[in-house]
């Protein structure tokens, strides 16, 4: 008789956010997850049995460090859910090139892009070696170049295009050291949060969803990965999203 598997390690980077925090929840509801560590930039996360909160500054490198020191390996899966889509004035995202400005781009390539970079510098050298393990970040449709139609939102889309191009290099670099690894984009779909929230009047209708939704379909969808979707966009619905 082969004996039961350990409980799943997990790690969701933005866990005070809309998405993260439902992902943190709906992982700690899980009968096969042992711990979920959940981190914020003030160390908030929900409260529960099988979560650890933890605190990292995405900017930060020092602190992502530390904070994955703390969590320690092996894990069997790494999120990452933070993400910006309007400056933190408040402005944006651009509606045309007259309003690019090189601060606003550099502001939404350190949080969108450069920040799940340095996560995954100190975090992938934790994922299991020894079986299947995920690494995701929340990215969005919006980033893909072939499915561009409307243009603008510049910073948003240029940084999001590049966060998936980043996953998909991790893909292919895992794939030589952890040949059971995933490592994927995710798009969550328009998500009632604060984020989506003045940008929701167009949505239609039954597809504005709730982050316990969202969620729990994003992480249906992982569970039926395998390592040859290894550097995709996937949509919440499971369809794979080209670049």
């Amino acid at each position: 008789m082969n004996a039961p598997s350990p409980p799943l390690r997990c790690a969701v980077f933005g866990a005070s956010g809309g998405i993260g925090r439902a992902l943190a929840e709906g992982l700690a509801a899980r009968g096969d997850v042992g711990e979920v560590h959940a981190g914020s930039r003030g160390g908030q996360a929900p409260i529960g049995e099988k979560l650890r909160p933890f605190a990292f500054d995405l900017t930060d490198e020092a602190s992502i460090a530390a904070a994955c020191a703390g969590i320690g390996g092996p894990l069997d899966l790494v999120l990452i859910a933070t993400g910006r889509l309007t400056r933190m004035d408040g402005t944006g995202p651009e509606k045309s090139y007259r309003a690019l400005s090189g601060d606003g781009m550099a502001e939404l390539f350190a949080v969108n892009t450069i920040g799940p970079a340095l996560i995954a510098k100190h975090a992938l050298p934790l994922l299991r070696r020894d079986g299947r393990a995920v690494f995701a970040v929340i990215s969005a449709r919006v980033g893909s170049i072939s499915d561009n139609r409307l243009g603008g939102w510049h910073a948003y889309r240029m940084s999001k295009a590049a966060l998936n191009m980043l996953v998909k290099n991790l893909a292919l670099e895992l794939a030589r050291t952890h040949p059971q690894a995933v490592a994927v984009t995710l798009h969550p779909g328009t998500v009632d949060t604060a984020l989506s929230a003045p940008f929701q009047r167009g949505v239609a209708e039954g597809k504005l969803f709730t982050p316990a939704f969202s969620a729990g379909a994003l992480l249906g969808v992982l569970d039926g990965l395998t390592p040859a979707d290894g550097g995709g966009l996937f949509a919440w619905d499971g369809v794979r999203v080209p670049f």
